[in-house]
């Protein structure tokens, strides 16, 4: 009997899957291990597993490399409202409050028409510097004391005044005082000059005091002149004054050393009768020349601030401060018309404004204190911080529970306001 071949056959099951062969079969499938495709997914998932870790200590690191701590710090801050009166005393070597006393001269002038023409006669003006090396006694000298020049001309003193005596070191005593000449005239006129006391003449004084003029002497006039009202004279003087004043002022501020404070009310221009002078020509016109000088208190802006918040905060206690509106402050001088700036030695005036006053933080010392303390010590270490009114503390990484060990991780942002 024939054998079915077909019938005999066994079909083997195998665990091979089908997948698609096309490119053998003309889509057929061939068959993938399963121990095959379990491999391949144990070996993505370990790759996943280490790049994840990778990662974790990627941002670990570099959570380290960025850690320290970050301070904002808000400063203690009080608004005062001033008018107090002090005292100062000029140049002071001792603990009492001091000023300085700032001084520069200069000179203006300006020429303005005359008006109707008549006989002018004007007597030359100057100063001298009078000299005693007689005695240390002071010498009084009455208002129009005659003093004769090298030239041979006679001028007069335009006020009385007082002589020092010589001085413990042997120097001559010496006063400055206006002169005009005798008589009028261009004449009188004369670059500087040495002078005698003609009243002394005969005695022994004569020799032991002399004079020295201060720059020349000059506005002696006499002839036709058109003639200025006082109006206009009143007017150029006041012009000449602003001008002087403000371009001294200017020379003044420049020249005001770092840390120094000059108020705007605390300069005063000195130009006195004998430094006003009307030289009249004969094209009719009218020179008018002013001298003057200004003198300024000048004061150390630390120290003066300091002064003020003692007088007028109860609980001050010396800590470094500033006052961002100091110059805004107004300053009278008490007793004004009774000063003689040349020899000033204390004065007393008054403040008043209302300053901001800010206390200054030592962000070093700060710093310092916060090295390596834990985090919850802050409070502690801010407390022994009275010129502080806030502060804002960040730590990173947030994980840290204390300050960097070095002092250069540590950021301390002080907000002063402006």
């Amino acid at each position: 009997m024939t054998k079915i071949l077909l019938q005999d056959m066994v079909r083997v099951k195998t665990s091979i899957r089908e997948r698609p062969t096309s490119q053998f079969t003309g889509g057929g499938k061939e068959k993938i291990p399963d121990d095959i495709k379990k491999n391949s997914k144990g070996s993505k998932y370990r790759i996943y597993f280490v790049a994840l870790i990778s990662v974790i200590f990627l941002l670990f690191a570099l959570s380290f490399l960025f850690s320290g701590a970050k301070i904002t710090v808000i400063p203690k801050v009080k608004d005062v409202s001033l008018n107090t009166s002090l005292s100062a005393i000029k140049n002071s070597n001792t603990e009492s409050f001091s000023f300085d006393l700032v001084v520069i001269s200069g000179e203006e002038k300006k020429v303005i028409q005359g008006g109707e023409e008549k006989d002018v006669a004007v007597a030359a003006q100057g100063i001298v510097l009078i000299y005693n090396s007689f005695s240390s006694s002071p010498q009084t000298l009455d208002i129009d004391t005659r003093l004769e020049g090298s030239n041979g001309k006679i001028y007069k003193t335009n006020k009385k005044i007082v002589v020092p005596g010589i001085t413990k070191d042997d120097k001559p005593g010496s006063v400055e005082v206006g002169i005009y000449g005798a008589g009028t005239g261009d004449e009188y006129n004369s670059t500087p000059l040495d002078f005698k006391i003609f009243g002394f003449k005969g005695t022994p004084k004569y020799s032991k005091f002399y004079a020295r003029s201060k720059g020349d002497i000059t506005g002696g006039f006499k002839g036709k002149s058109s003639l200025v009202s006082s109006l206009d004279k009143t007017i150029a003087v006041s012009e000449l004054k602003t001008i002087l004043e403000t371009k001294l002022l200017k020379k003044v501020t420049d020249q005001i050393p770092s840390g120094f404070i000059l108020f705007k009310d605390a300069v005063f221009l000195d130009i006195d009768d004998q430094n006003v002078n009307f030289t009249p020509d004969k094209d009719g016109n009218t020179s008018v020349n002013i001298k003057g000088t200004l003198f300024g208190f000048l004061f150390d802006e630390k120290k003066l601030t300091k002064k003020i918040a003692g007088d007028i905060i109860d609980e001050y206690d010396g800590s470094e401060i500033y006052m961002p509106n100091i110059r805004d402050l107004v300053f009278s001088l008490i007793d004004k018309e009774d000063i003689s700036f040349v020899d000033v030695k204390n004065i007393d005036f008054t403040l008043s404004g209302s300053p901001k006053i800010i206390w200054k933080v030592d962000e070093t010392k700060f710093a310092t204190d916060l090295l390596s303390k834990k985090k919850s010590d802050f409070n502690q270490v801010l407390v022994q911080y009275p010129n502080i009114d806030s502060a804002v503390l960040v730590i990173r990484p947030f994980w840290k529970s204390s300050f960097p060990e070095k002092s250069e991780n540590i950021e301390i942002i002080v907000n002063y306001p402006k």
